[in-house]
């Protein structure tokens, strides 16, 4: 009993509290952020149960509770329960989709009761950045390993495609934040690239795809897009296997190959230039497979790959554009600047800065926002809660902010640095990385300088889900952190 005294005295002097408090902060800010967005004159009563306001204040009290019950529970539980907490909810995340009523066109919430609603996809991050680590942490693992490495993405994508099934892209789309741990942990940057070179190909073969080339009938998004995929491939031939040869053999075939075709085209025959590039593209990614062949180098393999992959993303994301839900196509292409639609698919954008703008340096003042208060920006207490911030405490109020995330942010990647095994060092980051990506995503989404995929600002955002889930993701890994010191002993 004594022992085990010592041990919890020793655990509550190793808490990082310094993370506490910016965990308390920030839910205190978020607090005021909502009572803001959803004040009601009919109704000034903050802390009534019939505002969201007053159910806001349950939610942060629960999880300061859950995160007080976090806090008792050794390292030991989640090092030998991670298989089964993943397995647990990956089920419940496949029963939501057949069991969750149908709210706004997604079918991702299940109810408790009359009032209250939870999304299973928020607590599924903990259980995956888990996995993730029991994974990472096992002896012989090594992210070299193709069937290491095959493994973990595999923990990944399955949550992000039973989430897709359930129409919920945005949540979705916060799970490609893990993959910012694996490269921290040593995955090859080529993967990370691979990401990168995919979404330019997207975004530029999109925004150009109906712009022509001066006198020549060459789109010059598709154009563009196979000229990038050529000088990737080029790079990476000789980044990864330094075979100036087989540069040099690719290069003529690619670029002379382009040269002739646009100078025929220009001064002969006006034609698509795109289809003799294709034909360029296939000839490269043939001699390279033979490369490989002859050489029994899985580089040049995996170049291939990636290749064939670039040739082929535009025209089969081209097709799956044309198939999205209309009000998805129109958001992306009011984001790419192809369209102007500031009553439509822009208005949530173009509202939120209207009321970022309007608070000035000092912003309006608590309660006094006549943007919010209007209710001009939809979803002004939930995925634009930070424009609530803007507009009733301006420029200050929203570096304030900021600022405390920074603090936040830089916080959690000290903790995770000081983490004696692999387990907590590989938790550790995919907390950070996830609170990371809601952040860059949220604040950008509504200074419209990323897509709106909706998803909540952390420890801002009304909603219990959200809270409930960030607790439980940050708390597991103070009380891994805060054991770091036991070990030593």
């Amino acid at each position: 009993m004594i022992g085990q005294e010592k041990s919890y005295k020793s655990i509550f002097l190793s808490i990082d509290w310094i993370t506490i408090l910016l965990y308390v902060i920030l839910i205190i800010w978020g607090w005021f952020s909502v009572c803001g967005a959803c004040y009601d004159y009919n109704n000034p009563d903050l802390f009534s149960w019939e505002t969201n306001s007053g159910k806001q204040i349950v939610w942060g009290g629960t999880s300061l509770v859950l995160a007080a019950v976090l806090m008792l529970i050794e390292k030991r539980f989640y090092d030998t329960a991670a298989y089964v907490i993943y397995v647990a909810m990956m089920l419940l995340l496949l029963v939501t989709i057949f069991i969750a009523p149908d709210t706004k066109g997604s079918r991702s919430w299940l109810p408790i009761g009359s009032s209250v609603k939870i999304q299973p996809a928020e607590f599924a991050k903990f259980a995956v950045a888990l996995a993730l680590g029991k994974l990472m942490d096992k002896y012989g693992f090594s992210i070299r390993k193709t069937k290491d490495i095959g493994i973990a993405i595999a923990l990944i994508l399955i949550p992000m495609l039973l989430i897709i099934a359930q129409k919920e892209t945005g949540s979705a789309l916060v799970y490609c934040a893990f993959f910012l741990m694996l490269y921290r942990e040593g995955m090859t940057g080529s993967l990370l690239f691979s990401g990168f070179a995919c979404v330019l190909y997207f975004v530029v073969g999109m925004k150009f795809s109906e712009d022509y080339i001066v006198n020549m009938p060459v789109s010059i998004g598709e154009f563009t897009v196979l000229l990038l995929a050529m000088i990737f491939t080029v790079g990476m031939v000789w980044v990864y296997c330094r075979n100036l040869t087989a540069v040099k053999i690719i290069s003529c075939i690619c670029f002379g190959g382009t040269l002739i075709g646009m100078l025929f085209s220009i001064f002969v025959i006006p034609f698509d230039v795109c289809y003799i590039m294709l034909g360029l593209c296939v000839l490269m990614i043939g001699y390279i497979i033979g490369v490989a062949l002859y050489t029994r180098m899985i580089r040049y393999g995996l170049i291939a790959l990636f290749a064939i992959v670039s040739t082929s993303f535009f025209y089969i994301t081209d097709s799956l554009f044309e198939h999205l839900d209309n009000h998805q196509r129109v958001r992306i292409e009011v984001l790419l600047g192809m369209k102007d639609d500031p009553r439509g698919a822009g208005y949530n954008v173009n509202q939120a800065k209207i009321a970022i703008g309007s608070g000035g340096l000092l912003g309006k003042g608590f309660l006094n926002g006549t943007q919010t208060k209007l209710r001009y920006v939809p979803e002004q207490h939930t995925d634009f809660i930070f424009c609530t911030v803007g507009e009733e405490e301006g420029f200050v109020g929203s570096a304030g902010v900021l600022i405390v995330y920074l603090l936040f942010i830089w916080r959690l990647i000290a903790v995770a640095e000081r983490q004696t095994d692999t387990m907590g060092r590989v938790y550790g980051y995919c907390v950070l990385c996830i609170f990371l990506f809601h952040l860059f995503i949220n604040v950008g989404m509504v200074l419209g300088l990323t897509p709106v995929i909706g998803i909540p600002l952390p420890f801002f955002s009304y909603g219990g889900s959200s809270l409930w889930g960030f607790t439980l993701l940050l708390f597991i890994f103070l009380r891994m952190d805060a054991e770091r010191n036991l070990k030593r002993q």
